[in-house]
């Protein structure tokens, strides 16, 4: 716990990186060699660097070969959602197909959305109420697709849980019907990573991504994980020299991938309890917010979600005044509105779940990591309700 009085129910934006893992990046700091040179110094600095690549790799259940580093869960989704991507697996003079079309969740994170290189050849799944994607439509897409694009392929992108409201994708079903339909299937592990057992074999996701400061670790370093060795990539963005297998050219971030790889150990060690732990807190915060208010709405409380995370809305509050009220009071969370220079956009995700938009005009995100305690989620309920106050009398303004 970090002992500061103010309540950081943040965590799915950054969790606060754990002391041990500052430990060893400064550690690392002080590693002198490039790990692609040969000499003493840089085999040291290449083993560091390895090392990460198998704690990560232990993460989700995948061989330490098939990570790759970058800078970040952004440039990781970016990298692969390219139509350059290809799958071989039969040797040398296997048959390499790109993919000519993508398929994305309509609740998938803006770099996703926003950040594939497909431009016009891409599609969004709908999803259901509760923010799941739809997979009948999906198996109907993907089996039109390939009528009318013999031998095509397509790749189709499903985050494993939504930022927003912590709701876990069936990536194991939609696995079934992308294969099925000789398609790829990525999905963004971002959110869930550290939170939630993952394993790519039995998700059966072709490839996940990662970002270390979710789980514990350092901003700036995440991973592209691969389920096997046979993938390649056309169009790869960074090119130079030939480090990550070719993937992604550059110097190694040796002390954030040191970072990671011990934040990802950590994680993955401590994940049955704490997830038992936020899960009880989680679920402690959302029932002070229904007595406070019983007319709030829990958005994808009725489907699988991640432990940690809560997104709610209680009818007459606004969110950009709520957080400003919540943050006076000592407490730090986030809206599902994305608010830049002033303006407000709805939520995409909320909009997707077809949302009322007066509701999702309210909507706020509390979520719990490895800092948070009881004495928090305390904080928060009294000032949430001390919103609610403001609100009964008029002194707070509506969501419109």
């Amino acid at each position: 716990m970090t002992g500061s009085s103010r309540a950081y129910l943040d965590h799915n934006a950054t969790t606060p990186v754990r002391p041990e893992v500052v430990e060893a990046m400064v550690a690392a700091l002080g590693l002198a060699g490039n790990p692609s040179s040969v000499h003493g110094e840089g085999r040291i600095a290449r083993a560091a660097v390895e090392r990460a690549r198998e704690q990560v790799a232990a993460l989700c259940g995948a061989k330490a070969a098939n990570v790759v580093f970058t800078s970040g869960g952004t440039e990781a989704n970016a990298t692969v959602l390219s139509p350059g991507l290809m799958e071989c697996s039969g040797g040398r003079d296997c048959v390499r197909t790109p993919a000519s079309l993508l398929l994305y969740g309509a609740t998938e994170h803006a770099c996703v959305r926003e950040g594939h290189r497909f431009g016009a050849a891409a599609e969004a799944i709908p999803v259901d109420g509760a923010g799941r994607a739809d997979l009948g439509w999906l198996a109907e897409r993907l089996e039109r697709f390939a009528a009318e694009n013999p031998g095509a392929r397509a790749l189709v992108s499903l985050h494993l849980a939504n930022n927003e409201t912590g709701v876990i994708q069936p990536i194991a079903e939609a696995a079934e019907i992308v294969h099925r339909h000789g398609a790829l299937l990525h999905s963004d592990a971002v959110q869930a990573a550290g939170k939630i057992a993952i394993d790519i074999n039995i998700l059966g996701a072709d490839v996940l991504t990662l970002s270390a400061h979710k789980l514990g670790g350092p901003k700036g370093v995440g991973a592209i994980v691969f389920r096997g060795g046979a993938y390649e990539l056309a169009d790869k963005p960074m090119r130079g020299g030939g480090q990550e297998r070719g993937w992604r050219a550059g110097t190694e971030n040796v002390p954030g991938i040191v970072a990671f790889g011990l934040a990802a150990e950590i994680a993955g060690d401590a994940l049955v309890g704490e997830a038992k732990r936020l899960a009880g807190l989680r679920d402690k915060l959302e029932a002070g917010i229904l007595e406070l208010a019983p007319d709030t709405a829990i958005f994808g409380r009725g489907a699988e979600r991640l432990p940690n995370t809560s997104g709610f809305a209680t009818p007459g509050i606004k969110a950009e005044t709520a957080l400003i009220m919540l943050d006076l009071a000592g407490v730090a969370l986030s809206s599902g509105s994305a608010c830049s220079s002033g303006k407000v956009r709805r939520s995409h995700v909320l909009d997707a779940m077809n949302i009322d938009p007066a509701m999702s005009a309210g909507a706020l995100r509390a979520s719990l990591g490895w800092t948070t305690c009881e004495a928090d989620i305390a904080k928060f309920l009294a000032a949430y309700a001390k919103a609610l106050a403001a609100r009964r009398n008029g002194t707070i303004q509506a969501a419109a």
